[in-house]
């Protein structure tokens, strides 16, 4: 009777025989040379799962620099930046190879390293795997290919259930980044996690400590940039691990009497996020900046929840106190400089476009919207959009119907004038000339002048222009 370890052997040898052959070419040099090789880890489970890629993972018996002298032989690009943890990576047509020796690693309690210990079998360097369904292996130095799956992983795998290899207690003091990994696989994968090992979570949070942020940030966005991250949040902000390095999400779940009622902004910012990726085709396609401006949009609301006299809860100048809380927080987790900036851009202008909920857009009005949001304007576009989430179906409608209009007006507009290169009608040189003054602040301010009638009035001409200029200087000269 065939086994479910049996039939995942053959489904996953047979994968990679078909999508990557040049495997078992690599092996035969490790096998010439002395050495066991075996595929290990994610790209065992993947090739289960129907979504092998081009990123293969081995690991040897090879010490290091013995696996470099036979992958310098064999690839065609080499690097081994990572020959201290016992890695070395490499590229052979259009597949990226990362070959590690055995390992039993552990990191130290106030430690953000970990040390490593080279292992001498392939039993070993699977019990210190992060979860069941990354311990799996197929040894391709055997006379045939063996699937190698002492923890279950298979089973765990069909029932879509994560557990760890070791207790979690013990995995997690050996890599507590394995934490976030459980939240991002769920969400990546659809998976649930084993209440022990959500025990731990909740247990460890505060391990979470001893992890660089730029390791956490890279774990936090393949979550967020999973085709469920919902599921991913809702188990780091359930475990608390979430307030260990974004504790502005957890902090959305407001508290809500009966006198004071108001949306639960939690839920609202999941919503959001999902309605955000569901407009994500304008953008391209899944998008970073985007996603974190729907999470960020509202973190300035417990800062400025204020209650109302008779019921109700006010949050003014939320997106200005959000804009400064979101530009920390990701410098905080080393986001790029751009990325930083972006965001919190985002976060700054969401409610631009609720100051004329009535639909009452002027000239003056849009240029101002598409002057402010520069090259962001399509992804306040999305944002904006997706923060729409009112229950009331009538009163959704009302407002994308407004937004549709809006939208309308700025390509009317584009057509007519140049929006997204507003500028005065003119230069510098040119106010210089004409006033006869130097260069200095009174031009900066000649010109912002000029730039407020443009942004009022649409382009005014240079004839014009030039009126206005010299009313300007006579009013101001002295």
């Amino acid at each position: 009777m065939e086994t479910p370890q049996s039939a995942a052997s053959e489904i996953a040898i047979a994968t990679l025989r078909e999508r990557a052959p040049l495997a078992f070419e690599l092996a035969a040099q490790f096998k010439a040379a002395g050495f066991r090789l075996a595929l290990v880890g994610g790209p065992v489970r993947d090739s289960l799962l129907g979504r092998l890629g081009n990123d293969l993972d081995f690991t040897t018996d090879a010490r290091p620099d013995d696996t470099k002298k036979i992958m310098k032989k064999w690839a065609e690009d080499i690097w081994d930046v990572g020959i201290k943890f016992g890695t070395i990576g490499a590229k052979k047509s259009d597949i990226t190879f990362e070959v590690t020796t055995y390992r039993a690693d552990s990191y130290e309690s106030d430690s953000r390293k970990p040390e490593v210990d080279f292992g001498d079998t392939i039993e070993g360097d699977l019990l210190r795997r992060d979860f069941t369904v990354n311990a799996m292996a197929i040894e391709l130095t055997t006379p045939t290919p063996e699937f190698i799956d002492p923890h279950n992983g298979v089973t765990d795998l069909l029932k879509k259930s994560l557990r760890t290899p070791s207790t979690p207690e013990l995995s997690f003091s050996d890599d507590p980044l394995r934490m976030l990994r459980a939240a991002r696989f769920a969400a990546q994968l659809g998976f649930t996690i084993d209440e022990a090992v959500v025990e731990a979570m909740k247990a460890m949070a505060d391990r979470l400590s001893i992890i660089s942020a730029e390791r956490i940030r890279d774990e936090f966005v393949k979550t967020l940039m999973s085709d469920n991250p919902r599921v991913g949040i809702t188990i780091l902000v359930d475990t608390g691990l979430c307030e260990k390095f974004l504790p502005e999400i957890p902090k959305l779940r407001l508290e809500i009497d009966e006198h004071h009622h108001h949306k639960d902004v939690y839920e609202h910012t999941l919503t959001v996020v999902e309605q955000s990726m569901a407009l994500e085709e304008r953008l391209g396609g899944p998008n970073l900046v985007a996603r974190l401006a729907a999470l960020m949009h509202d973190v300035g609301k417990p800062k400025t929840r204020a209650l109302i006299a008779g019921g109700g809860v006010s949050f003014h100048h939320h997106e200005v106190v959000g804009a400064r809380m979101t530009k920390e927080r990701l410098k905080k987790l080393r986001f790029d400089h751009h990325v930083v900036e972006d965001v919190s851009q985002l976060v700054f202008l969401h409610l631009r476009f609720h100051g004329y909920g009535d639909g009452a857009w002027t000239d003056s009005a849009v240029r101002r919207y598409v002057r402010d949001a520069g090259e962001l304007l399509t992804h306040l576009h999305v944002l904006t959009r997706a923060d729409c989430t009112t229950r009331n179906r009538k009163k959704a409608e009302t407002l994308a119907s407004h937004y549709d209009s809006l939208e309308n007006r700025i390509i009317q507009l584009m057509e007519e004038e140049e929006l997204l290169k507003i500028r005065p009608d003119l230069d510098g040189n040119a106010i210089m000339q004409l006033l006869g003054i130097p260069a200095g602040p009174l031009v900066g301010r000649a010109y912002d002048y000029l730039l407020e009638l443009r942004l009022e009035h649409g382009p005014l001409g240079e004839e014009r222009a030039t009126q206005e200029l010299h009313k300007w200087w006579n009013d101001n000269k002295s």
